[in-house]
C-alpha cells in the first residue's frame, strides 16, 4: 500500500515538506516499507489519504535513508508517527509518557480519522499539544526508554 503515499528519501526533502505544508496536519510515518506493521499503517494512512485530503498531507520516510530525524525524535520504534501544522511540531497526550510520536499502527481508521480532525482544530485554534480522542485500549504500549546525550 505504500505505492500509493508519497516517500521522502533525504533530510533535505523532510525539510523542505515540514515547511512547504501549510494550514494542514503533517503526517510523517517513519518506517522501514517492508515491516509487517509498517504495511499495516500504510494501508490505513493510504485509505484515508483521500477523506482527509483537506486537513492532511502524509508522507512516508524510511528510517533508514534519514537517520538525522530518526535521532531527532527518538524512533526507537517502527511506525512511529509524528505531526506537524505550519512547521510546528504537534505532539499528542495519549496517556503514556511520551507526546511527540504515535507508536505502532492505528487499531482502525477511525482511530486515525478522529486523531487527525482533533489536532487540526487545536491546531487551528494555536493549541501544541492536544487530548488523543482514541481509546486507550486502542493505543499501543511500549517501555520506551530515553537516553541521555
Amino acid at each position: 500500500m505504500s505505492l500509493f503515499l508519497p516517500k521522502l528519501s533525504c533530510k533535505k526533502h523532510v525539510d523542505d515538506v515540514i515547511k512547504a505544508v501549510a494550514e494542514k496536519v503533517l503526517v510523517l510515518r517513519f518506517g522501514r516499507d517492508e515491516d509487517s506493521v509498517c504495511m499495516q499503517l500504510d494501508e490505513i494512512l493510504s485509505k484515508t489519504s483521500h477523506d482527509l485530503s483537506n486537513m492532511t498531507s502524509i508522507y512516508l520516510v524510511d528510517v533508514d535513508k534519514v537517520p538525522v530525524y530518526t535521532r531527532y525524535f527518538d524512533i526507537s520504534y517502527i511506525p512511529s508517527t509524528v505531526f506537524f501544522f505550519n512547521g510546528q511540531h504537534m505532539k499528542v497526550d495519549y496517556g503514556s509518557p511520551d507526546h511527540t510520536k504515535f507508536v505502532g499502527c492505528f487499531k482502525t481508521k477511525q482511530d486515525f480519522i478522529d486523531l487527525i480532525e482533533v489536532i487540526f482544530r487545536g491546531a487551528m485554534r494555536g493549541k501544541l499539544i492536544v487530548r488523543s480522542p482514541i481509546d486507550p485500549q486502542n493505543i499501543p504500549k511500549y517501555d520506551l526508554l530515553y537516553h541521555g546525550i
